[in-house]
């Protein structure tokens, strides 16, 4: 008896066979099989209902006819596709075009490409999600019809070359609303006011809480400063907790890898990628908070041995949208107990980014020490001046992500 697994890349394929073993063949896609036709003409028959017309892609031809060779020979077929909408799509895509008869396809969807979440997806196939695939038709037809007839009548009435989409025009409406309120702005002229102390053979730096707005007051304020004999007014001192941030969604990774690691959002998808085919991480492309009680069972462990029993902290966050796939998890480790992963320094980084954050989700609120300084000078002519600062008193979650700037926590 032999089983038909049909994933969208080869490197996962290579993978998947090791895990399944005898009895299973495991094939790729490699990505969509069918797309609509570059000509708009015949794209989609909306007077039908907006009813899009596939056809199979060319290069795909040769895998369509080794798949369909497969699955002829094959018992059972199994439609291992991401599990997202696009790869839900192309799980049904790969039903029409391949003819598969329904009594032996089945798809099956897992999170991670481990052993054990490979053989449990393994025993819960399940029926294709048309409600999920009607979702990334909906969109792909909306991508044609608004991006294919507007993009000609720019390159007619604009300028040849210039292009408009589903999600870029209203992106570039957005962008251009706040830019007209920017040039609207009638900006007004301020003062900023520092004064260099010594304390104790320590110099520090001042700054005026209030912004005169006449240079004349502003002058003032400098004349009796330099006159004046400063001293401490008042100190005040409060405690702050900072919680930890909840692990990795798609946009919070793409951003925080920007920011930390200087990548773009494409290469963060592209090196995610390489990463979860070789087992290291979870699916990349999720908008949900959740973390199993698995990984949460493992992340105890991890804190407890890295560093120590104390600073564990099990959180259970939730996603605020209201469309969010709470079925699905976060991006997060496979193996949270492996501190290093990837074959490249770019895969190590963002594994080690990664994995800061999902262990740093579990642990104790930080403490912050928060001291402001007010001083004046005697008699008080003029507006207090003040300095700022704060110290972490109790690490917490600082632990597990040192790289972190204390400033990045205001």
């Amino acid at each position: 008896m032999q089983t038909l697994v049909i994933v969208e890349s080869p490197a996962k394929a290579k993978t998947i066979e090791k895990y399944l073993g005898k009895g299973y063949v495991v094939k790729a896609s490699v990505g969509h099989i069918r797309d609509l036709p570059k000509s708009n003409k015949n794209a989609i028959d909306i007077q039908a209902g907006f009813v899009p017309n596939y056809e199979v892609v060319q290069k795909k031809q040769d895998i369509i006819k080794e798949l369909s060779a497969y699955a002829k020979k094959s018992d059972k077929v199994l439609l291992a596709t991401d599990r997202d909408r696009e790869g839900e799509a192309i799980a049904w895509h790969l039903v029409e075009a391949l003819k598969l008869p329904k009594e032996k396809t089945k798809r099956i969807a897992f999170n991670e490409i481990t052993k054990e979440a490979v053989q449990e997806a393994i025993k819960h196939p399940r029926d294709i999600d048309q409600n999920l695939r009607k979702a990334q038709e909906a969109r792909r037809v909306l991508d044609r019809l608004v991006g294919y007839d507007l993009s000609g009548l720019i390159w007619k009435k604009v300028r040849y070359g210039l292009s408009a989409g589903r999600v870029q025009s209203p992106a570039l409406r957005i962008l251009m609303e706040r830019e007209r309120e920017i040039r609207a702005f009638i900006p007004e002229a301020y003062w900023v006011l520092t004064a260099n102390v010594v304390s104790h053979d320590y110099t520090f730096s001042l700054t005026c809480t209030e912004e005169p707005k006449e240079e004349a007051e502003a002058n003032r304020i400098v004349a009796v400063a330099k006159e004046g004999l400063w001293s401490v007014k008042e100190v005040k001192e409060s405690e702050q907790k900072r919680a930890p941030r909840p692990p990795f969604t798609t946009s919070t990774l793409q951003q925080t890898a920007s920011t930390r690691l200087g990548f773009s959002p494409s290469k963060t998808m592209a090196v995610a990628q390489k990463l979860y085919e070789a087992g290291h991480i979870t699916y990349m492309r999720t908008d949900s908070l959740t973390l199993s009680e698995a990984a949460l069972g493992m992340l105890s462990s991890v804190i407890e041995k890295n560093f120590g029993k104390a600073f564990i902290e099990i959180k259970k966050y939730k996603t605020k949208s209201k469309n969010a796939q709470e079925a699905h998890e976060a991006i997060r480790p496979t193996n949270p107990v492996k501190i290093r992963a990837g074959s490249t320094d770019e895969q190590k980084r963002l594994y080690n980014l990664i994995w800061m954050r999902t262990v740093a989700s579990q642990m104790k609120s930080a403490q912050l020490a928060k001291t402001k300084i007010l001083a004046n000078i005697a008699g008080g002519t003029i507006p207090d001046f003040a300095v700022r600062g704060s110290r972490v008193v109790y690490d917490g979650w600082l632990k597990a992500d040192p790289d972190i700037r204390v400033t990045r926590l205001h």
